[in-house]
């Protein structure tokens, strides 16, 4: 049976992986550091510790591969609108003839800006479902997350 001590120690676990927005990679630390402060206590923290992190690795992996196809393409077709003599002049020359032409963005610009909205998505995707996570670990429930890799069984 779940006690509701173990059911809000798995919600402030599932919350914990909100500290990325204070604290760089506390998506990370937080929910380690309670997950295996508490794993052995209970089987439901300890379901709860897994997804958790399988989320989150998940999110990881997924944010690199949306940033490896955007972040070359973008940067990419930028400059490849941007005419050669804007970069030989001095900063003044520079600024007069910096003018970007986005007459000709071809296919694979499309990629790396759908590829970058996506990354927005998945981001605000995340929110939401950790979100909900602690509500149904709040309720008693294990939230297996949408869009997970099993690192951890």
């Amino acid at each position: 049976m779940t006690t509701t001590n173990d059911k809000n120690i798995a919600t402030v676990l599932h919350l914990s992986a909100l500290t990325q927005y204070i604290i760089p990679f506390g998506n990370y630390i937080f929910p380690i550091v309670i997950w295996s402060s508490k794993k052995e206590e209970s089987e439901f923290i300890n379901d709860n510790g897994k997804r958790v992190m399988n989320f989150q690795l998940s999110i990881f992996v997924y944010m690199v591969l949306l940033a490896l196809i955007a972040v070359p393409i973008l940067l990419y077709t930028i400059f490849s609108n941007i005419p050669f003599e804007a970069f030989i002049h001095d900063g003044a020359g520079f600024r007069d003839n910096f003018e970007l032409h986005f007459d000709n963005i071809t296919g694979i610009a499309v990629v790396g800006i759908i590829a970058a909205f996506l990354f927005g998505v998945l981001k605000v995707t995340e929110f939401v479902l950790i979100i909900i996570g602690a509500v149904k670990a709040a309720n008693g429930e294990c939230y297996k997350y949408p869009l997970s890799i099993p690192f951890f069984k």
